[in-house]
């Protein structure tokens, strides 16, 4: 019999919280980030799950290729672009859209003929400081870019540092905004403005976008402010375990490596077979959310390489193959990664390869 640990990867959630992307944004098209492995999810489960995106956006070529070999024919984005001049017969071949958001990637394209034209999308930099031109060279990139033979179209994109939170005291978004429209002024091309913060805020955008580029609340989860259930997106990953073990100890009895945490009386302690080297935080301290045979309770003690205790004293009847639920349905993932001093995107994109996955629509993990 395997290990009780499993994630269970819900492609009807993916599918709903697609379709509340396309709600936020009803003007745009979406490109639905598939990034680090579908944010941990798969791949090729990201592509099927997204199935009715217009397109594709992840960072690493190599898997670009191969969702062109599992069959995706529309669109694919490379959000940080091509790293050498050796993939750029790629980009044609495969009919890859890069990010342009250096000099350095125009001169490459310059001196390097391209035998099929691509579509590419020129980043600005407009606050975030970490790709893109400057709002003042944008335009001077735009026309440099534009006459290399093969470059059909040029999108214009940028990316929010502050959408979860619009009046940011040091970068509010309407300034983003701002920057980006003096930059782009007079020039042509659609737009690709949105990340999930944005499109979650998209009624308070002061410019239409043609392209978003939903990530995290595509997998259930939220980039800030509201609650994931509040903004109506459900958990697309499910990570549950078991009790295989418990202990009755006293009052000054300690658990865990370490001897972090003491027993104030008398209480019921479980342990659940989940640990770091699964990709739970080690670093999650006592009381992050744990929910036990449907009642929530919490951790106690240091999570170890394969295993993790837990508080039984509130779980009636609590037993060797309780179900445990770590996050997902039942559990909002960023409530634990919240708890862990983290974010949702840490805790799917950390899931171990040890870990069995398995499909299951919310409701029906087992």
């Amino acid at each position: 019999m395997p290990r009780p640990l499993c994630a269970t990867i819900h492609l009807d959630a993916m599918q709903h919280n697609l379709s509340v992307a396309r709600a936020c944004s009803p003007q745009s098209k979406v490109w639905a980030v598939v990034k680090a492995n579908a944010y941990g999810h798969g791949l090729e489960r990201g592509m099927r799950g997204f199935a009715q995106a217009d397109g594709l956006a992840l960072v690493e070529t190599e898997y670009a290729v191969r969702l062109r070999e599992l069959g995706w024919t529309k669109p694919i984005l490379l959000l940080e672009g091509f790293f050498d001049d050796s993939d750029i017969p790629l980009l044609a071949e495969h009919a890859l859209n890069p990010a342009i958001h250096c000099i350095e990637q125009i001169k490459m394209l310059e001196y390097t003929k391209l035998y099929r034209p691509i579509d590419v999308h020129l980043k600005m930099n407009t606050g975030m400081n970490r790709l893109g031109f400057m709002p003042a060279e944008y335009a001077a990139a735009h026309q440099r870019l534009a006459a290399i033979p093969g470059i059909r179209s040029i999108t214009m994109m940028t990316h929010f540092a502050n959408a979860d939170e619009l009046e940011h005291p040091r970068l509010p978004m309407h300034e983003q905004v701002r920057r980006f429209k003096s930059g782009s002024e007079g020039l042509a091309g659609q737009r690709s403005l949105s990340n999930s913060g944005g499109v979650l805020h998209s009624s308070d955008l002061e410019l239409q976008s043609d392209w978003v580029r939903p990530g995290i609340m595509l997998y259930g989860g939220t980039p800030g402010g509201k609650s994931a259930a509040a903004f109506g997106l459900l958990p697309t990953m499910t990570l549950t375990s078991a009790i295989i073990g418990i202990q009755h100890i006293d009052a000054g009895d300690t658990v865990g490596y370490g001897s972090r945490f003491e027993a104030t009386g008398p209480m019921t302690v479980g342990v659940v077979a989940c640990g770091y080297a699964d990709g739970y935080p080690r670093h999650a301290p006592h009381g992050t959310p744990v929910v036990v045979d449907g009642v929530r309770t919490a951790l106690v003690g240091r999570v170890s390489m394969d295993m993790m205790a837990v508080d039984l004293t509130p779980v009636a009847n609590a037993r060797v193959g309780s179900k445990v639920t770590l996050w997902g349905d039942g559990l909002p993932i960023d409530e634990v990664a919240h708890a862990a001093g983290t974010i949702g995107y840490e805790l799917m994109c950390a899931l171990a390869p040890r870990v069995r996955v398995r499909e299951g629509r919310v409701g029906t993990h087992g």
